[in-house]
């Protein structure tokens, strides 16, 4: 079976599928259960150069990908699928932003270089501008990468346990508790004794509260947004399988 579909386009599609290649994603990707098409941008520029790139209009440092390139790479694609531009200026990428998109068709993912891409091509595509935090890479590539193993973790069958994508970081709003396992003691440390107590409800009184307590601390917007929906989803957050 075909699956979900994801599509690059790049400069440098040499780095795909990389980490995607391997655990989860990777194991998916074989079983079919989502495909990944690196496409190479410069293949569709026009001169005897392969230039798909020219100075900014206004001056300025660095070269900027042209629209009428990068534009004839995403009408090779285009098929429905949402178009998405990685760029440190896009709206932040989050878990609800990976489950949206895990539950369409797939994606068509825009690396950008240099200085960006001609701003004309990133309307006229109405492609959506996402960033996976406030910082600055080389490219986009890595990006792509970082929101493509997002997505596709969610995609049915992928993870071991059906319920694991519901309980982890983010999904109630809240960072997840603190994991322990054997030995129960190690260099002086215990487990707190509350997980050795059998007792369910009281272990999950616990792991809410120390998600509480770490959201609290370290994501004060997320502690807020998170009051301020009442706080009424229960928390059992725990890691995902490697």
């Amino acid at each position: 079976m075909t699956g979900w579909r994801a599509t690059v386009l790049s400069l440098f599609p040499e780095m795909f599928p990389g980490p995607l290649g391997l655990s989860l994603a990777g194991r998916a990707l074989e079983a079919g259960r989502w495909s990944l098409h690196s496409s190479n941008i410069r293949d569709y520029a026009t001169d005897r150069h392969r230039s798909v790139d020219d100075t900014p209009f206004g001056g300025g440092a660095g070269m900027v990908l042209r629209p009428d390139v990068v534009d004839a790479a995403l009408a090779d694609t285009a098929d429905g699928r949402p178009l998405v531009f990685l760029t440190p200026r896009g709206r932040h990428f989050a878990q609800a932003d990976a489950r949206r998109f895990a539950t369409g068709p797939g994606l068509v993912l825009l690396c950008g270089r240099y200085e960006g891409v001609d701003q004309r091509v990133i309307e006229a595509r109405g492609c959506e501008e996402i960033s996976v935090g406030d910082f600055v890479l080389s490219g986009g590539e890595l990006a792509a990468m970082v929101l493509l193993d997002a997505c596709v973790r969610l995609l049915p069958g992928v993870m071991g346990a059906a319920e694991s994508a519901e309980e982890e970081s983010f999904s109630a709003g809240l960072l997840e508790y603190p994991h322990y396992t054997r030995p129960a003691e190690w260099q002086g440390r215990r487990v707190p004794e509350v997980l050795l107590s059998g007792h369910h409800a009281q272990v999950a009184a616990w792991r809410r509260a120390e998600a509480e307590r770490i959201t609290r601390e370290r994501r004060p917007d997320l502690w807020g947004a998170y009051q301020s929906s009442g706080g009424v989803a229960a928390v059992v957050n725990r890691s995902a399988a490697p």
